[in-house]
């Protein structure tokens, strides 16, 4: 194999994985997002609720004091690299750098849902928790997750839910979600839930990364506001492809560097579903 390669290979490589990355992170369009962070950590301006005053006639202004707060989200370094001998020195087969491209992709997109699913799981304080009562997930849980951010003076617009393909086999069951005389979506013909109850359904699948946490069979889902998630992006998705000589062969890397935090567990509910019921 030669080790000449076009520098056109090499550049249209590059635009097939942010290509395919931008389709396969199902969650970064779910949360609010900061590009071009410098530095290992960005902190998330959070700010507290006013309360208007009454004033009387001539009086001073009282000032509302609102706070103010920060969340901070780590970004780290995440690699996707693979040896391959795809590249030839007078070809470049199509097929095969389109298939490693969307592989760097995938991988660095699962990666990104799983910041931002960590983030979640590690928040402490939530809207409310929908415990689970040996049910999968049903549109009376639904229903409660929109209450809950409802009370907590969460908007009905840009709320999302991140479920398994369990907790969507539980909802198409539901008669208020299959049937046209409750819901003017097709789910069982189309077969997936979109948009329910205000909340738009992000189905991920059982990940090596990790994907949502279960204990057992019962899964920690999230239903929440675009708002109440931070993804922090330092460094977005850039590749390398570089000849490794004692391996005789190219080296197709994906980096990304990245981080996520919960900004306001009051905007997140965790509810929670057995996955066999």
């Amino acid at each position: 194999m030669s080790k000449t390669l076009a520098s056109v290979a090499v550049t249209e490589f590059d635009s097939m994985v942010k290509h395919a990355y931008q389709n396969s992170g199902l969650l970064k369009g779910a949360v609010t997002v900061r590009n071009n962070v410098v530095g290992d950590t960005y902190k998330f301006r959070n700010m507290g609720k006013g309360l208007a005053n009454q004033k009387s006639t001539s009086d001073l202004v009282t000032p509302m004091d609102i706070t103010h707060g920060f969340a901070t989200a780590t970004l780290q370094n995440w690699n996707a690299p693979e040896y391959t001998d795809m590249f030839d020195a007078a070809t470049v087969n199509f097929d095969e750098k389109q298939e490693l491209a969307s592989t760097i992709a995938q991988s660095l997109g699962r990666r990104c849902d799983q910041l931002v699913i960590d983030a979640m799981d590690a928040e402490t304080t939530y809207a409310g928790t929908v415990v689970a009562d040996a049910k999968n997930l049903t549109t009376k849980k639904v229903i409660a997750a929109q209450v809950a951010l409802r009370a907590q003076g969460v908007p009905n617009s840009n709320l999302f839910a991140v479920i398994t393909a369990d907790g969507l086999g539980g909802l198409l069951n539901q008669n208020e979600v299959s049937s046209i005389d409750y819901n003017n979506v097709k789910a069982l013909v189309n077969g997936d839930v979109d948009t329910f109850g205000g909340f738009k359904f992000v189905v991920v699948e059982d990940r090596a990364e990790g994907g949502l946490t279960a204990a057992g069979d019962i899964v920690d889902s999230y239903f929440f506001s675009q708002d109440s998630v931070g993804l922090a992006i330092g460094i977005d998705i850039k590749t390398d492809v570089d000849w490794i000589a004692d391996r005789t062969s190219w080296l197709c890397n994906g980096m990304l560097k990245a981080g996520a935090v919960s900004r306001d567990g009051l905007g997140i509910v965790k509810v929670q579903y057995d996955k066999t019921a």
